[in-house]
């Protein structure tokens, strides 16, 4: 009965290393499955803020360009949303 152990068929052994650690080519094959067959999530990119929106709230309210960019694109570029959004305590 060579190439069985316990009524179980040997896995193809790819690499031995010295540590006692060995890759069969059946785990390795299905790890490369699992892998390929998901599809990676795209990360939701956010709204660009519109020049001229931030142009607007930077020179109406007099506030500086970063903390204008972070509100237009807390408020999903929508600029009355954003001016509403700040002026309102």
């Amino acid at each position: 009965m060579s190439g069985r152990s316990n009524g179980h068929p040997e896995p193809e052994v790819i690499v031995n290393y010295a540590d006692g650690y060995a890759y069969s080519k059946g785990k390795f094959e299905e790890g490369l499955r699992v892998i390929f067959s998901e599809k990676p999530a795209k990360p939701a990119k956010p709204p660009a803020a519109k020049k001229e929106d931030v142009d607007v709230i930077v020179s109406e309210l007099e506030i500086p360009r970063a903390q204008a960019e972070k509100a237009l694109l807390d408020n999903d570029g929508d600029l009355a949303k954003t001016l509403q959004a700040l002026i309102t305590p």
